[in-house]
């Protein structure tokens, strides 16, 4: 099953094309969960700036990309050095740790209010932004609001898909908890462990994701419905969009939440095998509650899933992860 290639530019025209628009979203939404976006708007220099210094970042000597360490185990921002995580953990399987480094923001914008809950203070911790390259923090802040902004527009398609109002999402993600991360996978100097990954098989927590990926042996794939592992290339200037688990669960998995990873590159593939990505995960506001749509639930007929807030929930997601980092850290 090929991953679908949507232009969303249309959707700004009219009221039909906007129509047109949701309706090819909602339809790789219930059949695969992924799809690629062109026509987003989102400036070429604004990605690329971000792009160039995620790698300038990954380009620097280890020492220097540690200064952005996280601080402690489980601390939700900064750099995480080669196999320092184990997706497949997310999903309570046993697994090599993946073979990729990491550098992690989260949100730009904090509440007026202190938070009461502890574990949402936890979200707001304070970014940890490198010296080098001089123009790192600028680029990732300009790049992080293109993508809420992206998010919010993909939001309203999503709504329409739903035949929900429009706006229905809005107060839901007007604060979200969203995360930005780069993902850095190496050359391969030596071979991997039995059963070990670029990244494990795993879905994502929130509503949806945006990647911007390149083109590089080893790559994206993704489970289809007959449980083929099907490749995500690369195409220029679009982004990977999937859904994740929470918006699974607000449509009943009407829409599906799919299982990706990232492979290996293959023993035999000649030059470079590194791989850079960049992926926004979009996560409603921490008190959202995340309840079977109206639109997605049958007369007569049950919801699958009980009501859930979203902070929490990545929460207890984040959590399971963490657990996995301390005991590779003793």
């Amino acid at each position: 099953m090929a991953i679908p290639v949507i232009d969303i530019a249309p959707s700004a025209r009219s009221e039909s094309a906007r129509r047109t628009v949701a309706r090819a979203i909602g339809g790789a939404c219930e059949t695969i969960g992924f799809f690629a976006i062109v026509g987003h708007g989102v400036p070429d220099a604004v990605d690329r700036a971000c792009w160039n210094a995620a790698r300038g970042f990954f380009d620097l000597p280890l020492a220097e990309r540690e200064r952005v360490a996280f601080p402690h185990v489980g601390y939700p921002y900064g750099y995480a050095r080669l196999a320092g995580e184990t997706l497949a953990v997310s999903r309570g399987e046993a697994a090599p740790p993946d073979l990729k480094e990491s550098y992690c923001i989260g949100p730009l914008k904090h509440p007026a209010r202190e938070p009461e809950d502890p574990s949402e203070a936890f979200v707001y911790s304070a970014n940890q932004w490198p010296d080098q390259p001089s123009d790192f923090r600028a680029a990732w802040e300009a790049y992080y609001r293109a993508m809420e902004g992206l998010a919010a527009r993909l939001m309203t398609l999503f709504a329409v898909a739903l035949d929900l109002a429009p706006d229905f999402f809005d107060d839901k993600v007007d604060q979200h908890i969203s995360a930005l991360r780069a993902l850095n996978y190496p050359d391969q100097q030596v071979a991997p462990e039995p059963g070990q990954l670029r990244a494990g098989a795993h879905s994502d927590y929130g509503s949806l994701t945006i990647l911007r990926q390149e083109q590089a042996p080893g790559g994206l794939e993704v489970l289809t419905l007959d449980d083929q592992w099907t490749p995500v290339p690369a195409i220029d200037g679009a982004y990977v969009v999937n859904i994740g688990d929470l918006m699974a669960r607000w449509t009943n998995d009407r829409w599906v939440s799919t299982l990706h990873r990232v492979v290996n590159p293959p023993p035999d593939a000649a030059g470079s095998t590194r791989r850079q990505s960049i992926a926004f995960f979009h996560q409603p506001n921490w008190d959202a509650e995340i309840k079977c749509l109206p639109t997605c639930l049958a007369a007569g007929s049950a919801a699958k899933f009980g009501p859930v807030r979203s902070g929490p929930y990545l929460m207890s997601k984040f959590t399971s992860t963490v657990d996995q980092k301390a005991e590779m850290a003793n």
